[in-house]
Formats: C-alpha cells, sequence, structure tokens
C-alpha cells in the first residue's frame, strides 16, 4: 500500500509512530505537509500537486489536519476523495466533528447522550439558556477550542453571563453546557477504529483543575470500557463519518456523555498507558480497506427502478424480534440483509437461521415500497389542531 499521512508536524509522536507502524508492515509511507499541496482542476481529471508532482498514484491518505487549517485541509481531503484514493476520514466527517455546535446537533439526533446543550447569540437570551440546561454551574465552550482550550467553568449567573458577553465581543461563538459534577474531573477517551474500540483510558483532572485534558497537567489509566460506553463510542464514529476517531465521554449517572469525536486523535497518551500498539491497528484498517474496499452502494450500484438501500430498526415490539431470517418475511416482500449491526458486533451477509433480536440494526437492500413500511414514522410535533363544527 501507498499510503500518504498529511500532517505538518512530522517529527510529532502521532504523525511518528504512524509512519513507523506503516513501515514495520512494508509499506511506502510519506509525510506530506498538507499547506505544500496545489488542487490542481485545469485538466479532465481532478488532481493534486505537491511541489510540482503529481499524487495520483496514492492508495490511501490517513488526515491528520489541525484546526488553524480546517479550511484548507479539507478541501485536499476532499480532492483525495474525488480522486478515489481511500481515506478513513471524509473531508465531511471531519468539518462536522471540528464544529462543536454542528457535532452535537447532529449526534442529538440519534439518541446519543450528551450533556445538555444551549447556544445563543443575543445577550438578552443568555439567563434562559443557562436555567434550560439546569442552571449555574455551566461550562462555556469555544465552538472550535482544543485540547481544553477555551473551555471555561462559570459557577455563578453573573459570571456566566459577563464571560460569555465578553467572547461574543470579540466575535467568538460559543456553547453553554450542563456542568456534569458526579464526572468529577474524569473522562473517557476511547480510541474507534473502523467498528470497533482499539484503546481506551481514564483521564483524570489535577487538583481542582475539571479539565481533564493530558496537556493541562492531567494523569492517565488504562480502562477496560464498558459495553454501553464502546457502543457509544462506535456509534458516535459511525454517526459523524469517522472510522478513526478519539471519542470523549464523561461518566454520568445514566450512562455515557459524549463530549467530543475527534478526527485527529493524539495517540501519546493512550499507547503510553495501554501498552497497546494504536499505531498499528490504525495501519492495519487503513490497508484492509485498500485491499478490500467498502461498496458504497448508495452511490456505486446501478439498480433498478423502485429498488434502493436502507437501514432498518428492529423495534422492541417488532414481530421480528425472535424469529430467524428466514422466518422473518423480509425475502418474500423482496428485502436482502446486507449487514447486521448488533452493538458493537457487525455480521456481514448475516446466515438465514440468524434470529433477530431487538434493537439490531439492518442495512438492506430491496424494494423501496416494501422497505418503507418498516421505517419508524417521525413523531408529529406541535398541538393537534382540533377540528370545528358548525
Amino acid at each position: 500500500m501507498k499510503l500518504a499521512i498529511l500532517s505538518r508536524s512530522p517529527h510529532s509522536y502521532s504523525t511518528s509512530r504512524l509512519k513507523e507502524a506503516a513501515l514495520e508492515r512494508g509499506h511506502y509511507c510519506k509525510v506530506l505537509n498538507t499547506l505544500r499541496f496545489a488542487i490542481d482542476l485545469s485538466g479532465n481529471s481532478p488532481d493534486l500537486q505537491f511541489r510540482g508532482k503529481s499524487l495520483s498514484y496514492y492508495d490511501a491518505v490517513l488526515p491528520r489536519i489541525g484546526t488553524s487549517i480546517g479550511y484548507f485541509g479539507t478541501a485536499v481531503v476532499r480532492q483525495f476523495e474525488q480522486m478515489d484514493v481511500y481515506t478513513p476520514n471524509t473531508a465531511n466527517g471531519i468539518s462536522n466533528s471540528r464544529d462543536k455546535l454542528r457535532a452535537t446537533q447532529i449526534l442529538s439526533r440519534h439518541d446519543i447522550g450528551i450533556p445538555a446543550t444551549t447556544f445563543v447569540r443575543d445577550i438578552k437570551d443568555i439567563k434562559a439558556a443557562i436555567a434550560r440546561v439546569g442552571g449555574v454551574p455551566v461550562v462555556i465552550k469555544l465552538l472550535e477550542g482544543t485540547q481544553g482550550i477555551g473551555v471555561i467553568l462559570a459557577p455563578e449567573l453573573k459570571i456566566a453571563e459577563a464571560i460569555i458577553e465578553t467572547l461574543q465581543s470579540t466575535k467568538q461563538n460559543v456553547l453553554v453546557q450542563k456542568f456534569i459534577a458526579e464526572s468529577k474531573g474524569r473522562d473517557i477517551r476511547a480510541l474507534v477504529v473502523g467498528d470497533r474500540v482499539v484503546g481506551a483510558i481514564r483521564r483524570m483532572a489535577k487538583g481542582d483543575e475539571f479539565r481533564s485534558n493530558v496537556h493541562r497537567g492531567g494523569s492517565t489509566e488504562a480502562i477496560k470500557l464498558d459495553p454501553a460506553y464502546e457502543r457509544t463510542a462506535v456509534r458516535a464514529a459511525q454517526i459523524m463519518g469517522l472510522k478513526v476517531a478519539g471519542v470523549d465521554m464523561l461518566e454520568g449517572d445514566e450512562g455515557p456523555l459524549v463530549m467530543e469525536v475527534n478526527s485527529s486523535p493524539g495517540l501519546e497518551g493512550i499507547e503510553k498507558a495501554t501498552g497497546l500498539d494504536i499505531a498499528g491497528s490504525i495501519i492495519d484498517y487503513i490497508a484492509n480497506q485498500v485491499d478490500f474496499p467498502e461498496l458504497d452502494v448508495r452511490q456505486r450500484l446501478s439498480i433498478s427502478t423502485g429498488y434502493g438501500v436502507a437501514e432498518l430498526l428492529v423495534k422492541e415490539d417488532s414481530h421480528l424480534v425472535g424469529k430467524s431470517i428466514a422466518d422473518s418475511g423480509l425475502k418474500e416482500n423482496d428485502i436482502t440483509i446486507l449487514t447486521l449491526h448488533r452493538e458493537t458486533e457487525v455480521f456481514p451477509n448475516p446466515r438465514d437461521d440468524k434470529v433477530l433480536e431487538s434493537h439490531d440494526r439492518l442495512l438492506c437492500f430491496g424494494r423501496l415500497e416494501s422497505m418503507r413500511s418498516m421505517i419508524p414514522k417521525r413523531r408529529k410535533k406541535g398541538p393537534k389542531i382540533k377540528k370545528l363544527h358548525g
């Protein structure tokens, strides 16, 4: 495999480890400065130039793009995608995860636990916004802060109002989140690769500091992740469109609460704490995708009119629960299960004797009209309208 790592820090721990892991496995690997690219749209097919040379010969790219070059960096990744060069993290996935508001909006639509969050622009709305998340203390976050920078704990209402007003006066957009006191200055970082967690650590804040980032003096310990936290981490990364991600979660009283999904997670803390070859897991995953690429049937299959792909959820009260695929009636309705997702397990082309369980997610191909009846209807919003008589 010919792999390019997109990074402006070739000697950083993470970039060095990824390159080392690739070379150890016999792959060709180069670290390329993202800012040295030129996007070439002058010819008949899209291309990239790096120091005057064409880059169409790479099999895969691994983006490690900082927030300071987000716009140009994602444009480079998007160009690689258009050239059919594999990337585990797409340009859209990187952009979505970088914007804390956008990421929170996306996750909130998919039954992922998140701290109560609000976003306001008008100073007059601040007090009501803080009340909506449960009152003070609250955590105030810049939309694109990293490594704990731009994250402030406001213990009192007046202090929160002053901080938000000051930040907004400098044209900064901020989120207001509920302070999860039970987390006690701790959080969990799960490193997701593909459809599994390859390593997890608990990070603990130093002294009275509530931010647990290692860059702020926090300590780490390796942990075996609870299945609920593993499922949440994998689903959060998948929802954001990332195959390699660091998912940060708080330990809430009611379960995991996702704080952030990082598209360029640092490897030093988690490798040293766990002793695991996380870089090697990432390289192996990319190599497998290059050798056996996933077929995106939504975009690449030329299919007959009336047929398509949809994801169906087996609800608790569904007639499918407890039935084998053969007895489910799906095939009789011209529906084929391509992949069955059960918590953190994935069953491609499941056997006919596989018994369906509540909360299974089925990626299916078949007649759209047949599948439409199995997709849960959206709940209607707003008050009921009474009919007027007379």
